[in-house]
Formats: C-alpha cells, structure tokens, sequence
C-alpha cells in the first residue's frame, strides 16, 4: 500500500479517513491527538482548538458529555495535501436522550501526514433509542458494517 502522506491518491486518502474513524471510535484522547501537529489548529463547532494540549481537553470534554459514541465518516473530495469528509454520529447524554450529529470536516496535511488544520460543522438531530443505526460494540466499526451511504445518510 502507497505511504498515507501527501500527495494523497484516492486510496490513500480513503484509507486516511478510515484510520480517523478507528482513532476517534477509541474514544482515547491522547491516541488521536498523535495523528495532528503540535500546532494544529481546528474549528469544531464554534469552538476554537490550539496545539495537543487542547485537543486532549476537547475530546475529553466531549466524550464525557457525548457517551456511547460511535462514528462513521465517508470521504467526500481530496486534493494533494487536503481531505473532505462527510461523517455522522450517534451518541446519548447523561439522561439518555439520544442524538445524530451530522457534519463535513476539511482537513490540511503537512508533509509528514499529520493534520495541520480541521475544521468542522456540525449539527445535532435528538432521535429515539430507536431510531438509531450504530448497533455494534463500542470501538471499531466492523468491517461489515454499512457506511453512511449504505444507511442513506
């Protein structure tokens, strides 16, 4: 397999944003700040993100409001050194009132493969326990399960 560093192929760019799946399903803040620079800089939201330290704060934050998270995101476009994702995820606060949240990130690599930028929209859907579609255990979305496409988002 082509190395996951700039210029970016369809295949690795694909391969790219399914590796940022997987980190960010591990719900483990200090794995998936490792895959951006020292100095990232992000926009989640209306939230502004500096540096390492601040991104292990924010998923922190987050994955202990947002519980039960799972993810699925799907490549939308990509050029040399910058991928567009489309992504959905589903999760429940601390009174179980569930969510879709649906958003597009853009992403910016340096030369070494490390996201430099994110930037991120994101809206959030209540939804019944019901209606939801992530069913598999908490971690790794399996192989075989369907993506976004698959499941009509």
């Amino acid at each position: 397999m082509s190395s996951l560093v700039p210029p970016f192929t369809l295949e690795t760019a694909t391969r790219k944003v399914r590796l940022a799946e997987d980190g960010w399903n591990s719900r483990d803040p200090e794995r998936v700040s490792l895959v951006y620079t020292p100095d990232s800089r992000w926009r989640n939201r209306a939230e502004f993100v500096n540096g390492g330290a601040e991104i292990v704060a924010f998923l922190t934050r987050k994955w202990a409001k947002e519980l039960d998270y799972r993810l699925i995101k799907e490549i939308w476009a990509y050029t040399d050194d910058r991928i567009a994702v489309r992504f959905a995820y589903e999760w429940h606060d601390d009174s179980g009132n569930w969510f879709r949240s649906y958003g597009n990130e853009n992403w910016e690599f340096d030369a070494a493969g490390l996201m430099q930028r994110r930037f991120a929209c994101i809206n959030d859907l209540p939804i019944r326990e019901s209606e939801r579609k992530y069913h598999w255990p908490l971690g790794r979305r399996p192989d075989d399960h369907p993506g976004l496409t698959e499941l009509g988002l």
